[in-house]
Parts: structure tokens; sequence; C-alpha cells
């Protein structure tokens, strides 16, 4: 092939990376491999490190595309201030699930050099999700983070639960994906199209007189609508949330709260305000209705949960119902309010899972709500971060959860939908019941066996630095939310 018809890999540059360290880690993790538990843990130790700082480094790149907006491969891949905020997100957010992971998976001899390499896939899948301009793209992108979050999310053989937790996933994300590609392909025979910028030229035309294209085009949003709202578990397709949740190992409930979680809510936002835009109207009344449907289901079903892992499920679900509300306001605020919501949330549940791998007694995992009685005596520096956090998943002020909920709230009133904005306070106001209940177990119930001492140091770390984002972050918020409008205006740019 002559040089000149090479394509342009700039703006891949931080994917052709972390593509690399993939293949050089699966070639060194399988000829370390001894034979030995001693050797097969060791080997862990060096490519769980070498994936942290692959996941540490390759921001770095990312920001160096910062600034400009860049398109390669024929225009199925885009590069832009939006993307860059995201992708920052995400691989923060999967850098933290892995350096949490890491003594979960020694003491529970889940100690295999696989693991690390499946989240750097998966994370590779993510960012190639953020920055898709093609419906093509976008399904590889999909796919490529899907198929590896199947195999972590059962990742724990001898164990029934997570067994389970594996293949209810990975049913319900085929018929997700299947839903997908019908979608795609009924927008491909409607408006002859997949690349985002040509369907957004298509879809600017006036088709008044053309309703059976506008019609089929809408059926296709639909079912694309619902593929993605099953990949950020929002209502009526987060049925594999609590059970998959519950049922995973804890380390991998982390990845799956956060990373994943931030990349398909990018992914929402780019398809639905990008190509789609002009279609707001048809599509706006849809995202309404899951994001009402998912505030309150995550309020009331979290309720009665005893589980600590199935209500951080709820409370997901219920976080995706106030993400989307900015969606469903269909301009630059919204968009900006959710990146800011986004990051807030990135740091509240980092903090809250590494609180959760921090609950052991007699060197055993305990998940039960109950559990907690009395951490205010036995670990008060544990419960104060428990604390921190729950209180700003509740939204209340000075700490950044309350912003994030702010800004939301902000953006859907001078939207004037104010119906919906009243939903999420009052949803808002119920969800509190259970992380407050949190409080009060620590507080003001009696210990009937304290937990473990002491706490790993990398889960110390995380749960101090992300305690003090949520709770300083009043300080100087405007960073932060000069960052988003930057990179939620570069989205309604292109």
């Amino acid at each position: 092939m002559p040089f000149e018809n090479l394509p342009d890999l700039v703006p891949v540059l931080p994917e052709i990376f972390l593509a690399l360290v993939i293949m050089s880690l699966l070639m060194f993790g399988v000829f370390q491999r001894g034979g030995r538990a001693e050797t097969d843990v060791n080997t862990f130790r060096v490519i769980s490190w070498m994936a942290v700082v692959t996941l540490i480094v390759t921001p770095l790149l990312v920001l160096s595309l910062a600034g400009s907006t860049l398109i390669g491969f024929g225009g199925l891949f885009i590069s832009d201030p939006f993307s860059v905020f995201c992708k920052i997100l995400v691989l923060i957010g999967s850098a933290g699930s892995l350096v949490m992971a890491r003594n979960f998976l020694e003491e529970h001899d889940m100690a295999r050099f696989e693991y690390p390499v499946l989240v750097v896939f998966a994370t590779l899948g993510m960012l190639m999700m953020i920055s898709a301009n093609d419906l093509i793209s976008l399904y590889m992108g999909l796919e490529m983070q899907s198929l590896s979050l199947y195999v972590i999310a059962a990742f724990r053989r001898d164990d029934t639960r997570s067994t389970e937790a594996g293949l209810k996933y990975f049913v319900l994300g085929a018929v997700a994906s299947g839903m997908f590609l019908y979608g795609a392909s009924l927008i491909y025979g409607f408006a002859g199209t997949t690349n985002f910028t040509i369907l957004e030229q298509v879809l600017q035309r006036d088709t008044q007189d053309e309703y059976g294209q506008s019609l089929g085009i809408i059926f296709g949003i639909v079912f694309i609508l619902s593929a993605l709202a099953f990949k950020v578990s929002a209502v009526p397709f987060h049925m594999w949330t609590p059970d998959v949740y519950e049922g995973a190992p804890t380390p991998v409930t982390a990845l799956f709260a956060i990373a994943p979680k931030i990349a398909a809510l990018a992914l929402f936002m780019r398809v639905m305000v990008g190509p789609f835009g002009d279609l707001i109207s048809e599509w706006r009344q849809i995202i309404i209705f899951i994001s009402v449907g998912s505030m309150l289901l995550g309020a009331l079903a979290a309720i009665n949960q005893r589980n600590i892992k199935r209500m951080m499920a709820y409370s997901s679900i219920s976080h995706v119902g106030f993400a989307l509300m900015g969606l469903a306001v269909g301009h630059d605020s919204g968009i900006r309010a959710i990146l800011v919501y986004l990051t807030i949330y990135l740091f509240m549940n980092i903090g809250t899972f590494a609180c959760i791998l921090a609950m052991r007694r007699g060197g055993v995992m305990v998940e039960a709500i109950d559990e907690l009685a009395g951490l205010g005596k036995t670990h008060p520096l544990m419960a104060a971060a428990m604390t921190v956090f729950m209180f700003s998943m509740a939204g209340i002020p000075p700490l950044a959860g309350f912003f994030g909920k702010l800004y939301i709230f902000l953006s859907v009133i001078q939207a004037e939908l104010y119906l919906l904005a009243v939903i999420g306070v009052l949803t808002s106001v119920v969800g509190s019941f259970y992380y407050l209940r949190v409080i009060r177990l620590m507080y003001f119930e009696d210990p009937d066996e304290p937990l473990d001492r002491p706490v790993s140091r990398e889960i110390s770390l995380i749960a101090t630095l992300a305690g003090l984002v949520t709770v300083l972050f009043f300080l100087y918020p405007d960073f932060l939310v000069l960052s988003a409008a930057t990179a939620s205006s570069a989205l309604f740019l292109n």
C-alpha cells in the first residue's frame, strides 16, 4: 500500500498504544506461566502493575490530542474535546478498579494474569465507543467492551453466583446487541448511511413529505435507544444489574459501576445529540420516560435491600436516571451538566467500593448492610469515609454530589422541563433514605463483631483521594465546569 493511502493514525494513537500493550502483556503472561501457584501469583502482580501504569500513561496520549477535532479511518473515528474528557474519566475508573482488585484476587485464589489483560481490553473497547463516528465502529467498540466484561463477571469459576452473573449478563447482553444491530440496519436502510456526519446531514434535510423515511429512522432510533439503555442499566432494561452486581466478584462490580457506565453514557450523548440531534422532539419523550423510570425504581427498590452490592446496583440505576435528565434537555447546558455529574459520580463510587472491599471479618468478605453496625466505634476512619460518600450520593451540601445534582436540575429548569425536575427532586429525597440508613447503622447501632484490621494501603489511598475530592470539590469547581463546558460545546460543533 502506498504511504499516502495509509489511514491517519494520529486520532487513534491512545487506542493503538493500548492494543500493543494488551498483546505484549498477553505474550508476557503466557511465557511466564510456570504452572506453580507462586509463579502465577508473581506473574499476576507484575502484569497488574504494568496494566495500571499503562492506564496512567494513556491519558497523556489522550491529552496530547486535546484542543482540536481529528477524524481518522475515513470518518469512522473522531477525537475531539468531548471524547478526551470522557476517555480521561474511563481511564481513571479502570485504573482505580485494577488497583483495588489486586489484594482481593490474591486472597480468593483468583490471581490470574488474564484479569488485568481483560480489564485493559475492555477499556480499549470503551475508548473506541467514545470516539465512534459511525454505527459500525460503535458496534465494534461496544462488543469489544462487552465480551471482556462477560468473562470477568464469571471470573470466579468455583462460585455459582459469579458463574450465574456472567451467564445472565452474556445472554441479556446478546439480546441488547441484536436490538442495536436491528436498529442500525433500519437506519442504514432508510438513510443510506451509517456515518454520523453524513447521517446528520441527511436528517437535516426537509423530509416532511417523506413520512415513511422519517418513520423508519425513528423506529431504528427506538431500537438503538433500547440497546444503549441496557448498557447503562436504565429502566426498563435494568433487570440484569442487581443480580450481576451481587454475583460478580466485588472488584468486578466496582469496575461495572464506574468505567463502562461512563463510557455508555458518553456514547448515549454522542449518538443522540450528534446524528439524531434534529429529531430531539421524537426521542426526548423516550429519554424522559427511561429517566423517570430509573429514578423511581432506583429510589424505591433499594429501600428493602440488605446486600450492599445490590443496594449500589439500584443506586447506579438511580444515578443513570439523573444523568439522563441532562440528555433530555438536548442542548449544551444539559451535556455539560452530565459531564460534571459523571466526574463526581466516578469519585463517589470508586470511594464507596473501596470501603466495601475493606469490609472483612475473619478474612472473609461481608456484604450485608447490617454488618456495618457500629463501624463508627470500631473503625472510625472507614466509617467517616463511608459517611462522606453516602452523604454525597444523597446530595447533601457542600459535598460534591450536591453540585452534581444541582447542575442537572439547573439545566432541566432552564429547558422548562419543570415536571421532570420536580420528579427528580422527590426521588432524590426518597433515595436519601437508604444512604442515611447506612450512616445510622454505623453510628447508632452496637457492633456484633468488629471488622478486620488493617485495610490494605491501596484501598486506603483510593478511599482517601476520593474522599478529598468529594469533600473539597466546592472550593474550586470552576476547573471541572469549564472543562465540561468545552467538551460539551465540541459535541455540538462537530
